[in-house]
């Protein structure tokens, strides 16, 4: 006879380490973590950097735990995760959210491009290794990375017209990267119970520094619900992966783009 039980949609009494907590997209991932009931530290390489957001959450009478990294450095990663083991016991889950920006165009100095290999994929995954294998070791656990609707479709530069805006090449590069390096680790995390999926976002919209508007009125015609996505609609695919709910889902490339992709 089968269990036709739900399984819980909740991150209560798990234990999820994100990296990568600031910027547009990070204190909302936190939002919706915590929301979930999870235990959050957030890994970043400058803790100072946390202090706002760790602030916002005391006030509001929940605890995240701010801790400092080196992701280029592999004894800075280790003990990281083993201070995380010696203080919760466990880990449970990791969103890899952190990411480096240091080319602008195609026709900047490889020293850019150089630079953007080992911020991007090298301490990508130091990272994953680190605390996959810790997870493989207690026989469970998922790891979210996010990527972006650019690891699966080529730049529009049309959408770049009249504005001071562009696309440099490896972010193209890294995001398609991770999308299948994330298959790769699933495969090879599987047979110890660890998932490994991505989230790809499309165009999020800042309302602190909105983005031009000849860039607006035309992304928003490339989607099938005529906007761009709020930071907040991220959070509940990457607590769905994280969850219980999402335990048979591996080596997904999850999509939320409003439609972009789908024309």
């Amino acid at each position: 006879m089968s269990d036709h039980a739900p399984l819980p949609l909740t991150l209560q009494g798990k234990v999820i380490v994100q990296f990568g907590g600031t910027g547009l997209l990070g204190p909302a991932l936190i939002d919706a973590l915590v929301a979930a009931g999870a235990t959050v530290v957030i890994a970043s390489r400058n803790r100072a950097s946390l202090k706002d957001i760790v602030a916002g959450h005391a006030a509001a009478g929940h605890t995240v735990h701010p801790e400092e990294v080196d992701q280029h450095s592999e004894p800075s990663l280790h003990a990281l995760r083993d201070r995380i083991l010696a203080q919760h016991g466990r880990i449970d889950g990791v969103v890899y959210n952190s990411a480096s920006r240091p080319m602008k165009s195609f026709a900047d100095d490889l020293a850019a491009w150089k630079q953007s290999m080992d911020d991007n994929a090298t301490g990508f995954i130091a990272t994953i290794r680190a605390f996959g294998d810790a997870m493989a070791k207690q026989g469970s656990g998922s790891i979210v990375n996010i990527s972006s609707m650019y690891g699966v479709v080529g730049m529009n530069p049309w959408l770049y017209e009249g504005t001071s805006m562009g696309a440099p090449p490896d972010y193209f590069f890294h995001k398609g990267g991770m999308i299948n390096v994330t298959r790769y680790l699933a495969a090879y995390y599987g047979k110890s119970n660890v998932r490994v999926n991505v989230v790809s976002p499309g165009g999020i919209y800042n309302p602190a520094k909105p983005q031009a508007p000849a860039f607006l009125e035309k992304y928003e015609k490339m989607t099938m619900l005529g906007r761009m996505a709020e930071a907040r609609e991220l959070g509940g695919p990457v607590v769905f992966l994280l969850s219980d709910a999402g335990r048979y889902v591996t080596g997904t490339n999850l999509l939320v783009d409003g439609g972009y992709t789908a024309r």
